[in-house]
């Protein structure tokens, strides 16, 4: 019998962690943070895990041979119910993104959803696979932005988007290893990954009177001082947990150790959506979102999110 410890192998449960943050970031970004965002982020996860399901459903003949203790070859899960529950949260995770977000929030709700699939049934095992998984991550950026000016998320949507190239293109070798020159590359990425998100967004100066009263207020300057450095730590911290283990693959490019570094990946993305939270002007919600980066590392000692 199937039972909810399968299930959440099966969507790899723990590495939704990974998810919510990009619709915080996008919304942070284009100045729609409000009421609706959780409901999209939930929304946000519940494609995530379909696409965890419809990966495995697709991958069930290959899984036999190289992940045999995986769910749907193992026997806990049969292909029937995994391809249902990844229809299922298709269809829940694009109503709830139409109902709270109305026809801008299914205008990319239902392309993220195609995307996902498109990934999972044709593009996976194609050249094309990391470009159309970071379109997927892109886009998911651009949902949560969908209240607000799109244009002003574009950048925040291209840094997770880049990001999500690196990770998918290490998976790639997760059974066979890599050479050297693969981490070599998809740590290059993370270095100008890292460097855009530190980067404060631009805002327009704002000129104040000698006689301003706001002007002599030193807590205020200090607030604006840790809102321009906030960024640039959490980036810094997503770039030495992540790097590190790209590195580690650059001197033993193992199977084992790409499967360790894209765990960093999966795992450390909320330290970098956390930066660009941060980075649209909401410095706390940033700190919140990246906190999800250590308890996901926690969780995923327990469920593999590879």
């Amino acid at each position: 019998m199937t039972t909810l410890a399968d299930l959440a192998e099966l969507v790899r449960a723990p590495a939704a962690l990974s998810v919510p943050g990009d619709v915080v970031a996008g919304a942070a970004a284009a100045g729609a943070l409000g009421p609706r965002t959780p409901a999209l982020a939930g929304a946000s996860v519940l494609l995530y895990w379909a696409g965890m399901a419809a990966n495995d459903w697709a991958d069930r003949g290959l899984d036999a041979e190289e992940r045999p203790e995986r769910p749907i070859p193992s026997g806990r899960v049969t292909p029937a119910a995994a391809v249902g529950l990844a229809a299922g949260l298709t269809a829940a995770g694009v109503g709830l993104a139409a109902a709270v977000g109305g026809r801008r929030a299914a205008a990319l709700a239902v392309p993220l959803a195609a995307t996902i699939w498109g990934y999972d049934l044709l593009a996976k095992n194609t050249a094309a696979g990391p470009a159309v998984m970071a379109a997927c991550r892109g886009l998911d950026v651009l949902l949560g932005a969908s209240g607000g000016r799109l244009t002003r998320a574009l950048p925040a949507a291209a840094t997770v988007a880049a990001h999500t190239w690196t990770v998918t293109a290490l998976s790639r070798r997760e059974v066979s290893g890599a050479e050297a020159t693969l981490p070599m590359r998809t740590l290059a990425g993370t270095a100008v990954v890292a460097a855009s998100a530190a980067v404060p967004a631009t805002r327009r100066a704002i000129t104040r009177r000698p006689d301003d009263p706001s002007a002599a207020r030193p807590e205020r300057s200090r607030a604006a001082g840790v809102a321009a450095v906030l960024p640039a730590v959490l980036a810094g911290w997503y770039a030495a947990r992540y790097g590190a283990a790209q590195v580690e693959v650059v001197r033993d490019p193992s199977a084992g150790r790409v499967r360790a570094a894209v765990g960093a990946g999966i795992t450390g993305l909320p330290a970098l959506q956390g930066a660009l939270t941060a980075r649209g002007g909401a410095g706390l919600l940033g700190l919140v979102v990246a906190a999800a980066a250590p308890l996901g590392r926690r969780l995923a000692r327990k469920v593999s999110p590879t």
